[in-house]
């Protein structure tokens, strides 16, 4: 049985039977029950529900404040980077809700209904788009969708087991968009709001509660999206270790700290500095886009999504360190930071040799120099603890090899493939260094150090083919981490799988194309 979204030039999708053959590899033992949605789940989402509410009131109400007081430019300036980034968000959340909504598939988008192959009613369809329609107008699309994600993993306890499945299927694919839409627009809201309310702080030489309350909120919800994110994306991959809370905590904190003497430093050179800080921003931005661009990523499906990713990151870069590319990301990741640390230390030094001795004086000037300074290495501080501690593949920065202990892969299993991915997201066993796709010597491929374990790796045991249950096959190759499997970047394909799995008795297994292999052309019609 086989199908295709709706729209031409979409990958083949093919649903084999227990049966069927297919010639596909099979992978090598029966999966585990699925990932079960738990409590600190859900506080979690709460949390961030919280912070994203925090962030957007805050800045809400302090435009209101300077409008109060006549301060237009102030007031002006704080709305813009409020609703601008806010309606590039919403359109681009009611884009996909369209495109999930109006196609008539075989569920509907704003909830769940008993019979979903028949769909709602019509006046039923116009409810709901008037309903999403005013949510996305009042800017409250993320607020929506966060509270989606949680109706959808409390639904996954709740259900069934085939529909706890579906349900918590679907409530990854919804946490991968929730997160995709707040980090674009934290760094395009939250980040630019920081360093204005800096700047007007350094140059009134005091700090009002309301400014100080914006300023933490817009710091926290940065440092917070960019744990998220990475939290969601691991989960989402079952050939990637979870991150454990405790070190999305202090991802955070590395974050926080990085992030609030990066806006410092920007914050002191601008209160000087206007058109050159205006300079350096737009040439920063240029060389991290070009260096992100030569790095070839693959993030989305097309060419020119792939470009206007790279410019968004290249804008995340502005701020901190964000992964785009398995391989080698330590010193990717070194260069970055001392580029940051050269920067911070330049434009804080500037800013001391020019600043107004009659606002500010000497002694003030060196406590924000020592603040920026002190921020920074503790936000390195709290980065060394993640990764030699909390990281969730054990310590990786060790005198043997780079936090490996064996510089050879174990034999691999034979039988299993590499590109076999299991429905829902974290029903298969981690897979093992020799099973994954990185190169030797990467990190990600390497087995965590102060383990207690034999001189030797132990040789894996033989395991059956699994041949029960259906498998989902997409003729595509799978996506290195650390960007997204293709089945939660293209919809059309997101879709299908749904449906696929919805309409299957058992749980399907995802298989990608296996790199190398000959690729095989699949007839594909456009029903279940």
């Amino acid at each position: 049985m086989a199908a295709k979204s709706d729209g031409g030039g979409g990958p083949a999708v093919l649903l084999e039977s227990p049966g069927s053959g297919g010639g596909g590899r099979r992978e090598g033992s029966a999966a585990p029950p699925a990932r079960r949605y738990r409590l600190r789940d859900g506080c979690w989402v709460l949390c961030a529900l919280l912070v994203c509410f925090a962030d957007g009131a805050s800045d809400l109400w302090l435009a209101a404040h300077y409008y109060v007081r006549g301060q237009r430019w102030w007031f002006g300036l704080t709305l813009l980077f409020v609703l601008l980034p806010s309606l590039v968000v919403q359109l681009l959340s009611f884009r996909w809700f369209v495109y999930d909504f109006a196609a008539g598939s075989t569920k509907d988008s704003a909830g769940s209904t008993k019979d979903s192959a028949r769909g709602p009613r019509g006046c039923c369809r116009l409810c709901v788009w008037a309903l999403q329609g005013l949510i996305h107008l009042l800017q409250l699309g993320q607020v929506w969708r966060y509270l989606r994600t949680l109706y959808l993993g409390l639904q996954s306890r709740w259900q069934a087991e085939h529909r706890r499945r579906h349900f918590y299927w679907r409530m990854m694919f919804e946490s991968a968009d929730i997160s995709m839409l707040r980090l674009l627009e934290t760094f395009l809201k939250s980040a630019p709001q920081l360093v204005l309310q800096l700047s007007i702080m350094v140059q009134q030489n005091s700090i009002e509660p309301l400014q100080g309350f914006s300023a933490s909120a817009s710091l926290v919800s940065l440092a917070w999206m960019i744990a998220s994110y990475q939290k969601v994306l691991r989960d989402s991959r079952e050939d990637k270790l979870p991150m454990s809370y405790k070190g999305a905590v202090v991802q955070i904190l590395w974050h926080l700290f990085t992030i609030a003497a990066r806006a410092i430093a920007f914050a002191l050179f601008a209160s000087v500095f206007q058109l050159y800080f205006g300079i350096f921003i737009v040439t920063h931005w240029c060389i991290m886009t070009f260096w992100i661009i030569q790095g070839e990523t693959d993030f989305c499906m097309s060419k020119w999504e792939e470009i206007i990713y790279n410019m968004v990151v290249g804008i995340i870069y502005i701020f901190c360190w964000f992964n785009v590319k398995e391989g080698r990301s330590r010193y990717r990741m070194c260069i970055y930071y001392i580029i940051t640390l050269s920067e911070n230390a330049a434009l804080t030094i500037l800013w001391f040799l020019y600043y107004d001795r009659k606002t500010t004086s000497d002694f003030d000037a060196l406590i924000l120099v020592c603040v920026v300074s002190s921020s920074f290495a503790l936000g390195i501080f709290f980065m060394f603890i993640y990764y030699c501690l909390l990281h969730p593949n054990g310590p990786i920065f060790s005198s043997s090899g780079g936090g490996c202990i064996f510089r050879q892969h174990p034999a691999p299993v034979p039988g299993s493939p590499v590109d076999t991915v299991t429905s829902p997201p974290r029903s298969l066993p981690r897979t093992t260094g020799g099973e994954r796709d990185g190169a030797p010597g990467e990190r990600d491929s390497c087995v965590p150090v102060f383990q207690v374990r034999p001189c030797v790796p132990p040789a894996p045991a033989a395991r059956a083919p699994r041949t029960e249950g259906p498998v989902i096959r997409i003729d595509l190759p799978r996506k290195k981490y650390p960007a997204w499997d293709a089945h939660f970047i293209d919809r059309r394909l997101r879709k299908t799988i749904l449906a696929l799995e919805y309409a299957s008795p058992s749980t399907p297994r995802l298989q990608y194309r296996t790199p190398g292999a000959p690729q095989e052309v699949l007839e594909y019609e456009t029903t279940v």
